[in-house]
């Protein structure tokens, strides 16, 4: 049996299955390393960034996913190897259409000017201001709802707009857990919301 630390593995699948934010931690600080070096063997074509964002998806679908982890089939590492990889093949071909809607200036100069023409200059209206307020107050009291391992990566980052490694030094934390913790805490303010509706 797999053990990290002192607890197995199969222990601390169990205990994020119930919702345990701590044992998410514990999987992650586990496997990300291991998920990274995967994902740079197989998809040689990805840079660090793109390395790093796969994972974070990855650990964020395995999160909400965690209840269909059945441990008699596969070891979690492969579980959520196997997430990685069709995470990188999703990233992989929405990069491929976002690549075929670029705009190239110097290619037909007619169907570039009415692109660009469509392009708006982001001027709210009032009744956009209105409805951008209402939400900004919602989100405040969903980060307030949040368990405390989230809220206070969370309100830094979705109210007062720091980036991860502003959080991460002002926190004195791994880059990598303010980039979980705030996936997981959108994961469930996205679950209040729909409670909501």
């Amino acid at each position: 049996m797999v053990k990290i630390g002192s607890r197995p593995i199969d222990e601390i699948v169990r205990l994020a299955m119930i919702g345990d934010g701590m044992a998410f931690t514990e999987l992650w600080d586990t496997h990300i390393d291991g998920l990274r070096i995967y994902l740079r063997s197989t998809m040689k074509s990805l840079d660090d960034f793109y390395i790093d964002d796969i994972c974070s998806k990855s650990f964020e679908k395995a999160f909400r996913q965690i209840s269909t982890y059945d441990p008699s089939k596969s070891q979690f590492s492969t579980w959520l190897r196997t997430i990685a990889h069709n995470t990188a093949l999703d990233i992989l071909e929405q990069e491929s259409r976002t690549q075929r809607n670029y705009v190239y200036l110097d290619d037909d100069t007619s169907r570039a000017g009415a692109v660009i023409n469509t392009i708006g200059d982001d001027v709210d209206t009032p009744l956009e201001s209105i409805i951008k307020d209402e939400d900004a107050e919602k989100l405040e009291r969903y980060v307030d709802s949040l368990p405390e391992l989230y809220r206070q990566v969370a309100r830094r980052r979705m109210i007062d707009g720091l980036q991860y490694k502003e959080i991460a030094e002002e926190l004195e934390m791994e880059l990598n857990t303010v980039r979980t913790r705030i996936r997981r805490a959108k994961s469930l303010i996205d679950g209040m919301k729909e409670n909501d509706s």
